[in-house]
């Protein structure tokens, strides 16, 4: 029986979110004779193995020590994505009069409210992720409990011995600490632990300006915090195309996240109840004193406890378990998916490698490997506006040898979203210099997240720029612009010789 893992605060949405994805009643089954498939950890992608493998008739068990659902359900995408619309809410609220929607005085942000509608849906969507779900309908031997390595063919969870023909590595990542001296002391959050907050925190300090780190300053700013955000570059977002990260840096300025950016954090001290950050940025040292301290600077692969080494398994404490692009490790019997062990550490990405490790471990010699390198892999930061990019940055295929041209439709010019007061915005296709072929493409939106899904397929589908003219949208949607980007790419085929063309068969059928 694995240790039950404690969720707080105490209130019903966390006792039915604990009783779904580690239930205090639980006794782990006797272990089959051997196992097609023993996969460690219940994360996004071993879940998806799990599920998948069982689906086809394979004979798994699922080891996870903690909570089912991994960081997605219990410490990421669900509860911020909660969190964040809580906060998307307070500011249509506050910036109401620009539609000339007066609001009264008085008006206040219910923090506590809001934290707890996020566990309320947390709790209901855990039954999807749940022990009862994996066991009774999908007939997965679930072990709660630490997994490791004993042998070339087995796996030990709290004293049973798992005997498997292939095995899977999925135990995802945690964030990472930086090394400030005092940091541990005083005392932080990290996404691990700041889903338990049930009052707001006046000042709040935000170390990162990645992903996590925007999303979170921006909804915690909205909800009443007063936000400092810490980066260590000179913008946020660094990885993004930079005038869609300009965009969402000027997004949070304005929403009163005080930025200190190019920042040196060189101690962290206690006092009383407070938090003393001691940094340097621009020339000079300063402090900032707060209540509370969020670290969202990056993500640590847990390898730790696994005796990888006793299996031949290599791996690096920083990227994580090394894999082919078969998402083999360097045992051929074993695999590994997720956070683990890839650059793309995203839920999606997670579930889609998990199909790969399903078809690769489990039938091989059908399909003769399927590559992870063959992904089209869209992903989305949910700032208000979202980033969503897909494919190449310019830069990156500049770095490849492949010249692009790169199409722009600002959304001040296009209806819908000036409509919707969201002009500050794009979408951004690059191609293949001298052919319509997509290579990569960035849209700065509301909603962006769910827009890029359309040049997604077209990617996957091999469908060129000019083709996504001809797909029809509801008038008036920011989708359109999406297809004005394909109309501004077949002008460029009117040349002058063609244009010269087409003038003369008008004048001869007058």
């Amino acid at each position: 029986m694995g240790e039950i893992a404690q969720v707080l605060p105490h209130d019903e949405h966390n006792r039915t979110l604990i009783e779904n994805v580690h239930p205090a009643g639980y006794r782990n089954p006797a272990p089959a004779a051997r196992y097609n498939l023993v996969v460690i950890g219940a994360g996004t992608a071993g879940l998806v193995t799990a599920a998948g493998a069982a689906g086809l008739g394979a004979r798994v068990a699922l080891v996870e020590k903690n909570l089912l659902g991994g960081d997605c359900l219990n410490v990421g995408c669900v509860p911020s994505k909660a969190v964040i619309r809580a906060s998307r809410a307070a500011a249509e609220v506050a910036g109401a009069s620009k539609f000339g929607v007066e609001v009264p005085p008085g008006i206040k942000i219910d923090f506590a409210r809001a934290m707890e509608r996020m566990r309320a849906i947390r709790a209901r969507l855990s039954q999807h992720d749940s022990v009862e779900r994996f066991t009774k309908e999908l007939g997965v031997d679930v072990f709660l409990g630490e997994g490791r390595f004993t042998g070339e063919d087995a796996v030990e969870v709290n004293g049973a011995r798992l005997r498997y023909r292939r095995a899977v590595i999925a135990t995802g990542a945690r964030a990472a600490e930086p090394p400030v001296p005092g940091l541990s002391e005083a005392g932080f959050l990290t996404n691990e632990t700041v889903f338990s907050l049930v009052s707001r925190p006046r000042r709040l300090a935000v170390v990162g300006g990645g992903p996590i780190g925007s999303e979170l300053a921006q909804a915690f700013q909205r909800l009443g915090c007063d936000v400092t955000l810490f980066h260590d570059r000179a913008h946020l977002l660094e990885r993004e195309d930079p005038d869609a990260a300009a965009i969402v840096q000027q997004a949070l300025l304005r929403d009163g996240v005080r930025l200190v950016l190019d920042a040196e954090i060189f101690r962290v001290e206690r006092k009383g109840e407070e938090k003393l950050l001691r940094y340097r940025a621009g020339g000079g040292a300063s402090d900032c004193v707060v209540d509370e301290i969020l670290v969202g600077a990056g993500r640590q692969p847990n390898v730790e406890g696994l005796e990888l080494e006793r299996v031949g398994v290599a791996y690096d404490p920083k990227s994580g378990v090394r894999v082919d692009d078969r998402l083999r490790t360097t045992n051929p019997r074993i695999f590994a998916a997720g956070d683990v062990c890839m650059a793309w550490k995203f839920t999606h990405a997670a579930d889609f490698a998990a199909r790969i490790v399903i078809q690769n471990a489990l039938f091989p010699s059908f399909s003769g490997g399927r590559k992870l390198s063959t992904l089209n892999m869209p992903w989305c930061t949910y700032t208000e506006p979202e980033i969503a990019h897909v494919g190449l940055y310019e830069h990156e295929a500049v770095a490849k040898g492949i010249a692009v041209t790169t199409f722009l439709r600002p959304f001040s010019e296009v209806d819908r979203a000036l409509c919707d007061g969201e002009e500050d915005g794009f979408v951004k296709i690059h191609v293949r210099k001298g052919s319509d072929e997509i290579v990569g493409a960035t849209i700065v939106a509301q909603h962006a997240g769910d827009m890029i899904s359309e040049v997604s397929v077209a990617m996957a589908g091999k469908l060129g720029l000019s083709r996504l003219a001809n797909v029809i949208h509801p008038y008036p949607t920011q989708a359109e612009a999406i297809r004005q980007i394909g109309d501004l790419y077949n002008r460029t085929r009117l040349t002058p010789f063609v244009k010269a063309l087409f003038q003369g068969w008008l004048r001869w059928t007058r």
